[in-house]
């Protein structure tokens, strides 16, 4: 009996791999669909006090997973890229949201993740060709309120208005295979013309140590850079220690998911052109 089961898995693994393949704008290998159900298994066993819980203890189930750059920019089209075997910053968060979502929602299907995931990535939800991505962070905070997924919350935190272009994509062209297609290019420049009429807030370091009480464990902490055309350099989860201390849960360029050894506010000292964070606060309640 155990056998037959274990077959009827991996069958059924084989064909959702399949499937997830086959539909339209969506990239996903058998492997991925594999660990996807692990990752359901996992979350069966998740009983959390708070939706800011759920979301670290989902985090944490994916520490170890590697760093990996660029994995959305496959193919000569956007497709929502399902991919659980390498994360990088941005994709660790919006993984660990949609199955915090599937969590709140108490549903299992991949294709309930997918939509999450597909919520949570594009512009109004929508999946409409590489420039409805969400690129920018700050843009993706943004949007997300909208979507009633999360509240900004550096604000209330003390945070100060900046004035800053943001428009990196369209003055480095050349680094985004996608932007040689003029369509996109010119899609990404009305983007970026738009984002120039936003506010963007920020907590300056040195504000930061005075606020930490008020951030809680499941924030999403985005890292403001210095850097010209940029908002945002890096991103990941906060996690409070017994102590008090908030430390960062993130998918790390030093090779993958972990949690930083010092807490943030020291961690941020060693980030070249850190200027300060952007807090935005999940509601799945």
């Amino acid at each position: 009996m155990y056998f037959s089961n274990m077959i009827r898995s991996y069958i059924l693994l084989f064909f959702l791999g399949l499937s997830a393949i086959s539909f339209a704008q969506i990239t996903c290998s058998p492997a991925d669909s594999a660990l996807f159900n692990i990752k359901i298994e996992a979350l069966k066993k998740i009983q959390a006090a708070s939706s800011n819980d759920s979301i670290v203890a989902i985090g944490k189930s994916l520490l170890g997973t590697p760093y990996v750059e660029k994995t959305l920019e496959i193919g000569k089209t956007e497709s929502l890229v399902v991919n659980l075997r390498g994360l990088d910053c941005t994709t660790f968060v919006e993984n660990v949201l949609a199955f915090a979502l599937l969590q709140k929602q108490n549903q299992q299907e991949f294709e309930n993740f997918t939509d999450n995931l597909k919520t949570i990535r594009y512009r109004n939800g929508v999946l409409d060709g590489y420039p409805s991505r969400l690129h920018y962070f700050t843009d993706w905070i943004r949007n997300n309120e909208e979507k009633g997924l999360v509240k900004n919350i550096t604000t209330d935190l003390g945070g100060i208005e900046l004035q800053k272009a943001i428009n990196f994509m369209g003055t480095h062209r050349h680094l985004y295979p996608f932007l040689a297609d003029d369509v996109n290019f010119e899609r990404i420049l009305e983007t970026e013309a738009e984002l120039a009429q936003k506010e963007l807030c920020y907590l300056p370091q040195d504000l930061i140590n005075d606020q930490e009480t008020q951030i809680q464990s499941g924030d999403i902490i985005a890292l403001a850079t210095s850097i010209k055309g940029l908002d945002v350099t890096h991103t990941g989860i906060a996690l409070k220690k017994p102590n008090g201390r908030i430390h960062l849960l993130h998918a790390s360029i030093s090779g993958e998911v972990k949690i930083t050894e010092e807490p943030l506010v020291d961690y941020l000292k060693k980030v070249k052109n850190n200027i300060g964070i952007i807090v935005a606060r999940p509601i799945l309640n």
